[in-house]
Parts: structure tokens; sequence; C-alpha cells
């Protein structure tokens, strides 16, 4: 993309389009789990590479964020999560009967992660990946309880992780900084008719593919050794426009979901946005009108996670003690595609 095309990019103003909304009753969380590298990168870390420490902070909140070391890939996290989220429940990997893996790394094109994650975890169950990028555990749980609900399946493992430090390229300042990597996971099972997704938004939109994307390593562009192409191979982002529909595209789906479910601000329990910018996440709950009490963050230590992020967030908020049996949970993901999620969830 040339510099004048950049320029433009960066102007472009990306419209919210209409979201698939409904709810999904009957279908209840009884597991959760997460897991991180041990390997902390710090922003003074990244300033000894020539990185702006004090930059990251306030253009971000990010302090600091895992790298997964090398042998680990995706679907390690997403197994080590899984494994933890079943023993959270108290269910064996043999009653599982469906694994939903939601992420945009995958350890190779062909097979699915899932079903590396379903060796690995002893799973004799069908699994598949999804991929609707930062928005993939949105989608991954939005699918996973349509099989619940339908009495499909009874116990459906759903996984949101990334490795996000093996595509993002370490000249690129403005995002090597902002990614992490991880894996979160929920056990989904049937529930009380009460219990489930009060209500749902979740939509796409590709007139914004080239917003935020990775040109090469598809059948379009495949992987080669080309000077010309260099550095195609990783994540590219033009953060402006992106930016400005997250916080247009939370408002819209926030007061969408809230509204079809006759919930207001004041009776949420917890609200979890995608942890991908500090910024857009004060500007989100501002514009709301949300108690920042009750949003619970934890960008900081762990950087922008993808796939994981809501899901790892959840995690850490429930072995804290802030989500119990009946509360309502609201947590929004988005991102490439572009795609957007938002959920009220009876715990």
């Amino acid at each position: 993309m040339s510099t004048d095309q950049r320029a433009a990019s960066a102007e472009r103003v990306v419209q919210t389009r209409q979201s698939r909304t409904g709810r999904l009753l009957g279908v209840k969380v009884v597991g959760i789990g997460s897991s991180v590298p041990d390997n902390i990168v710090r922003n003074e870390d990244l300033a000894a590479l020539g990185y702006d420490a004090e930059w990251i902070v306030q253009r971000t909140g990010i302090l600091e964020r895992r790298h997964a070391p090398p042998g680990v890939a995706t679907s390690d996290m997403a197994a080590e999560a899984g494994l933890r989220c079943l023993r959270d429940a108290g269910v064996a990997p043999e009653e599982v009967d469906l694994v939903v893996l939601g992420t945009y790394t995958p350890d190779l094109l062909m097979p699915s992660a899932a079903c590396l994650v379903q060796e690995k975890m002893g799973v004799p169950a069908p699994a598949f990946d999804l991929h609707a990028a930062c928005a993939s555990f949105v989608f991954a749980l939005w699918t996973g309880m349509q099989f619940v609900a339908s009495g499909c399946s009874r116990r459906v493992l759903v996984i949101g992780a990334d490795c996000n430090s093996r595509i993002v390229n370490p000249k690129d300042e403005k995002t090597y900084p902002l990614f992490g990597d991880g894996a979160g996971a929920v056990l989904l099972a049937p529930g009380d008719k009460d219990q489930g997704a009060l209500s749902y938004a979740i939509g796409a939109d590709g007139s914004g593919a080239d917003l935020l994307w990775r040109q090469m390593g598809g059948t379009k562009m495949p992987y080669r050794p080309d000077p010309a192409v260099d550095g195609m191979q990783y994540m590219a982002m033009e953060g402006r426009p992106v930016f400005k529909w997250a916080i247009r595209m939370l408002d819209e789906t926030v007061h969408q979901v809230l509204d079809a479910a006759g919930v207001t601000m004041d009776e949420l329990g917890l609200v979890i946005f995608h942890q991908a910018n500090m910024r857009i996440i004060a500007s989100a709950t501002k514009a709301l009108g949300i108690n920042p009490d009750r949003v619970f963050n934890n960008l900081e230590r762990y950087g922008n996670t993808s796939s994981a992020s809501i899901p790892l967030a959840l995690d850490e908020a429930y072995r804290q003690g802030r989500i119990a049996r009946g509360d309502l949970v609201l947590f929004s993901g988005f991102g490439a595609g572009l795609t957007w999620g938002t959920m009220l969830l009876r715990w």
C-alpha cells in the first residue's frame, strides 16, 4: 500500500453494518480455565530494542505481555487452558462431545488446531477451528451454545487461543508492542431456561478487510521467498479507522443487546470488552455511562491476546470472585474482518 493509499485509508469511516441478533437460553458455563506462557516481555525489554516504552503505555495502557517460547504453539496453550477448564468443572475429557476452537493463528494451515488440541487433551469428540480474528471466541461461544441449546451436544468445550508473537512484525512499532500470546476456555452444558445469552448482536463487514489483515499465506498470495513482498507475512493494521469503528460499534451493539434483554446498565454485574487498547475501553466505558468499577481489564499485563482476550479475562475475574451464578455478564469482541460480537450472558 502506497503512502497516499495509507493516508486515505486512515481517514476512512467504517459504518457498523446491521448485526444478527437473538438469544440462546438453556445453556450455562460449568467450567473455566486459561493459560499464558511464562515468558514476560515488559515495555522496558522492548525499549532495549529501540521502542519507546512511555509511548506504549500512553497509547495502549499495556505494561507487559507474554510471548510463547520456541516450540510452543497455539494448540499447546489451548490444550492447557482446556484441561484446566475441565478440572474446574470436574469433567473428564471423555465426557466432552464437541470442541470449538476460536483462533486465527493455528499451528498449521492443515489440519485444524482443534484436531491437535483434541489429541493432546484426549477428547474423543468432533473438533473444528472457527476464525473470526479477535472476535473468534465470541463467535465460537455463540456456535457452541447453539449445539447445547438444540440438544445436539451436552458438553461443549469452547476455547479462544492465539500465538500473536509469531505473526506480528518486530520492526512495526505500531503493532508489535500491542500483542501477546494466551488461551482461555469455557465448558458449556445444559442449564435452566433463564440461563445463557439473554441477547446478542453479532456481525461482519468485509468492506473493512484491508484495515487489519495478513496479505500473505493464503491462496491469493502463498508464502514465497521474494524480497518484493517481504513483510507481507505479518499482520498490518490501520489503527485510526479501526479505533473509531470499534468505539462506535461498542456503543451501538451494547445498547442494542441491553434493550433487547430489557436490562439496564446498573443491572450489569461485570463488563469485559476485548482487551485491544485501553483508550478504546475507556472511551467506550465513558460513552456508554458504565460504572468503571464494573469493567474488568487485564490488558496492562497481557496485551491484546486476540481470541484469548475475553476468556482469559473471564477466568481471572471468576478466580477473583467477581462472577457468581446468576450474574449478568456483558462482553464484546471485535477485530479483523471486520467482525464483532456482543453478548449478555446470565452466568
